[in-house]
């Protein structure tokens, strides 16, 4: 086993070639009074019998250096006497702090000496150690000449030597490794306190090599030819929205009457208020009934139809034909209001139709405000309720506060987009027709002409593709619809951004192409977003024939912006050559 453990050793030992190891033995193997100076010390006496050692010498009495196989460097500092410390404290603590490994060695027949050691010496060595982990080896030598007596009332022997039990405390109290060497000879020192120093030979040069490994690793990486670092892309311009004025639109058109086409009239048939047909029927089944758009056979709900003939009666007389032809729309149909309480409250009524018929607790307090009876309140409240009530949607109209009406035009208003039902004016376009109510266009678009889309009447739009959505900003953009320009510039950024990279270097459409055209219509958020998303993908669309269609101003700006930047590519390249001429795997390809 232990020629085995010696192999091992020489093998690591080459290993360990150009490093070196320092012993400090402290204290001698022989007793104060003996005699034999001549004799060699323990680690000497290891030393010239071990295989290991290529050469010898001897600068010093106290010091010695040698070769061990490999070319590892060891030197030796002896101090067999303890009074090193007292008189050169200095000296004594480099000594013991360039140690690698520290042999304490005492004599068990020199319990005196032993007891000044624990006492004196060890505290000084620890103070000089200063926490390092070092590895310490306690040799007890010699075989005990006067064993104690182990009956307690016998203390007449007890001081003469030193027993295992007080060796091994001192090892235990300084982390030490504790050896009993009960004679000089070749078994003791070549094979077991020659394995033991051995391995804490093997032990110091391996962190040793780990240590001057990290240091070779960083001075490398330190003077190593770094790969150029990709800079981040700048990040693309925030296209902010606008918001919506849907609600505000409609609610306008009460105040604004135009385009009206009903007129409310009390019983003694004076004027209370003008409204629109396609907006009341939007939101009530009671309206479709009132002015034919259904008829009672269409409506399921018999509470609907008793509304109907108990608060309103259409004036037919009251309407006058109109020539076929003329320019002129017909009069506003004449609805008389039945109930004198609602009535009353009809202006507040209408209010909170075209307002969204979402602030209910609204008209309560206005009607509360105006009535100032309980019962007549809550009389209107329940007629208005009735008006409302739409099947599917809201069947618990019993408690208004917690009743829920939300935006009920972009939702109801779809049902009279692209019918003749209730138009008053229709689109010719290319040979096709559409029908359309000139009310919703008047609340939704100040330019009155053929532009028209279903945007108008729901405040939404879905296009079908970026150029359909690019088609459609432009007619926004001619109409002045900018909530409806912004849509499409939205739609347009978030297609592009979804495609990979893949599919934006072999499509057909033409990112300059729609570059052009969101300047030329003043789409100025989506002209910036664009050129930043060139940039972004130069590598890509440098590559496609219509780059060349970049005028001087905008390819300045591209290249300025481009990702990655020129700086990097050339960067790049120069460090991929290295990495050639070097013959190692690049850290970036």
């Amino acid at each position: 086993m232990h020629l085995r453990w010696r192999c091992r050793a020489n093998s690591l030992f080459m290993e360990f070639a150009t490093m070196s190891v320092s012993i400090v033995a402290l204290g001698t193997e022989r007793e104060a009074a003996a005699g034999g100076a001549g004799q060699p010390g323990l680690v000497r006496s290891y030393l010239r019998g071990s295989g290991l050692v290529a050469e010898l010498g001897s600068p010093a009495p106290s010091r010695l250096r040698a070769r061990i196989l490999g070319g590892v460097r060891l030197e030796l500092h002896e101090c067999p006497r303890w009074d090193i410390f007292d008189s050169d404290w200095y000296t004594s603590r480099s000594l013991i702090g360039g140690a690698d490994i520290i042999v304490i060695k005492y004599s068990v027949n020199d319990k005196t000496l032993f007891q000044e050691i624990k006492d004196s010496y060890v505290p000084m060595i620890k103070k000089a150690l200063n926490h390092c982990s070092i590895p310490v080896i306690i040799s007890a030598i010699g075989a005990r000449k006067n064993l104690p007596c182990t009956c307690p009332l016998c203390t007449s022997d007890r001081g003469s030597c030193v027993t295992t039990s007080e060796g091994l405390q001192l090892a235990k109290e300084f982390g030490a490794t504790y050896l009993e060497l009960h004679a000089l000879n070749d078994f003791y020192i070549q094979k077991y306190f020659g394995g033991v120093l051995e391995y804490f030979m093997i032990q110091s040069l391996n962190q040793k090599s780990s240590e001057k490994m990290k240091k070779r690793k960083k001075n490398q990486k330190r003077h190593r030819v770094q790969p150029p670092q990709l800079e981040q892309p700048e990040k693309l311009p925030i296209l902010k929205g606008e918001a919506s004025h849907y609600d505000s639109d409609l609610h306008n058109l009460l105040f604004c009457c135009q385009c009206t086409d009903v007129a409310f009239y009390s019983e003694d048939f004076s004027k209370v208020m003008e409204a629109h047909k396609v907006i009341l029927c939007s939101v009530s089944q009671v309206f479709m009934l009132l002015f034919n758009v259904k008829s009672p056979a269409d409506v399921h709900d018999s509470s609907v139809v008793r509304t109907a003939q108990s608060l309103f009666a259409v004036d037919t007389g009251a309407e006058l034909p109109v020539p076929r032809g003329s320019a002129e729309p017909s009069p506003p149909a004449r609805v008389i209001v039945k109930d004198s309480v609602f009535c009353s409250c009809l202006l507040d009524i209408l209010h909170f139709i075209y307002s969204g018929a979402c602030q209910w607790e609204r008209l309560e307090e206005d009607i509360k405000k105006k009535l100032k009876d309980s019962e007549k309140t809550e009389h209107v409240l329940e007629k208005v309720k009735c008006i409302l009530k739409t099947p599917g949607k809201l069947n618990n109209l019993r408690d208004g506060s917690s009743h829920q009406i939300k935006q009920l035009y972009n939702t109801s208003l779809r049902l009279f987009f692209n019918t003749p039902v209730l138009a008053d004016v229709i689109f010719t376009i290319q040979g096709a027709t559409v029908p359309a109510h000139r009310a919703v266009l008047v609340a939704r678009c100040e330019v009155m002409a053929a532009m028209f889309n279903e945007y108008l009447y729901t405040d939404s739009c879905c296009p079908a593709s970026i150029l359909q959505a690019m088609s459609l900003l432009i007619c926004a953009e001619m109409y002045q619809v900018m909530r409806l320009q912004h849509i499409c510039e939205l739609y347009i950024i978030t297609q592009l951004q979804s495609m990979p990279s893949r599919e934006l270097a072999t499509t057909s459409l033409s990112i300059v192409s729609l570059l052009k055209k969101a300047k030329f219509h003043n789409s100025d958020c989506l002209s910036t977003w664009l050129l930043h998303f060139i940039a972004t993908n130069y590598l890509i669309f440098s590559q496609k024939p219509e780059f060349q269609d970049l005028s001087v101003e905008e390819r300045n700006f591209v290249e300025m912006h481009r990702w990655p930047s020129n700086m990097y590519l050339k960067q790049l390249a120069e460090y991929r050559n290295y990495i050639h001429s070097q013959k190692c795997h690049c850290a970036v390809m």
